[in-house]
């Protein structure tokens, strides 16, 4: 049941990654504000008209097709496209980003975490805040900007902990106190059992008796140490640290192309903190907010997401030095 769907998934991640490639993005830039700014009505919609999942408005139903619709994904390819867009119009200087540039591109940022973060999505809202200053600290900020807002995040820190939802707080309260809620210690047993070469399918018992919640998704990375063990998991944090190097290490050739360089940055960053985040989640260091492992996890939203990131990625370094397009037939 779970292969078929996912199946599905793949087969529209797969048409998702190839719309992207195809599309001559340089060559329609201008209509990525326009992209933008749609996915951001969306996401009013979802605050106006959002349907109501587990106390938070999430998704935007849509009558008769029986289609459901998450916009906060969809903002973030938006968000990156829109910062390459900015940036590509106006780069930085040597010194980087003066206070009105990056007051006008933090805009473009605060913009969708507000409204995401009103639905609520915490988490998601700070996944879109930390990757849109991060990329913006990539390309060149001015150091005293970056200093200013270090201290005004700790100085406002006791006011924005006060102002969580009550489950927020828990989830961080639950995370600091020194017991470990049942679900992350149920990840910890599993990880612990697996030893260096894992266990075999039937003597698996976190995974097999189901101690072990949601295992294809959230607590993946535990069910893969059970399952394969250290080296299991050794394995899989390779590819992913090698994909994020390599993503990141592609700026060095990019260095007049800040187009690219915003999309490689950004899907590194995001690649890194879906990675961090939920490993550190399933041994106890960061409280658990249900962010599935990239291309790993079980799912759709967070799949499609990123082979529509990546395919937007192929696109830009495939057609660097060929922005017309001419070597793939279009009719625009």
């Amino acid at each position: 049941m779970l292969a078929g769907k996912q199946l599905v998934y793949f087969g529209v991640g797969l048409a998702a990654f190839l719309f992207f490639f195809l599309l001559p993005i340089r060559k329609i830039a201008w209509l990525i504000p326009l992209f933008y700014w749609i996915c951001v009505v969306l996401l009013i919609c979802v605050d106006l008209f959002g349907a109501s999942k587990l106390g938070a408005k999430r998704w935007l139903e849509f009558p008769f097709i029986h289609f459901t619709l998450q916009p906060s994904e969809i903002m973030k390819p938006a968000l990156l496209l829109m910062l390459g867009y900015l940036i590509k119009q106006h780069p930085p200087g040597e010194e980087g980003y003066g206070l009105k540039d990056f007051g006008r591109l933090s805009l473009y940022i605060l913009l969708p975490f507000v409204l995401i973060l009103k639905e609520p999505d915490l988490g998601t809202a700070l996944i879109l805040l930390i990757v849109g200053y991060a990329v913006l600290f990539i390309i060149g900020v001015n150091k005293k900007i970056w200093f200013a807002i270090f201290a005004g995040v700790l100085l406002a820190a006791p006011l924005i902990y006060e102002n969580l939802h009550d489950y927020q707080k828990k989830r961080i309260t639950d995370f600091l106190s020194e017991e470990s809620n049942y679900h992350v210690r149920q990840s910890i047993i599993a990880i612990g059992s697996g030893g260096l070469k894992g266990k075999p399918k039937d003597e698996a018992t976190q995974t097999h008796f189901k101690f072990l919640p949601i295992s294809t998704s959230d607590f993946i990375f535990a069910y893969t140490i059970e399952r394969y063990g250290f080296y299991g998991g050794l394995a899989l944090l390779s590819f992913y640290g090698a994909l994020i190097a390599h993503l990141l290490s592609l700026n060095y050739g990019l260095k007049d192309d800040y187009f690219t360089q915003t999309m490689t940055s950004g899907i590194g960053i995001l690649l890194f903190i879906y990675v961090s985040v939920n490993i550190m989640m399933t041994i106890g260091f960061a409280p658990v907010v249900g962010i599935p492992l990239p291309f790993y996890s079980y799912g759709g939203s967070s799949f499609v997401t990123f082979m529509c990131l990546f395919g937007i990625l192929q696109n830009l370094l495939a057609f660097r030095f060929d922005p017309t397009y001419r070597l793939v037939k279009f009719k625009i």
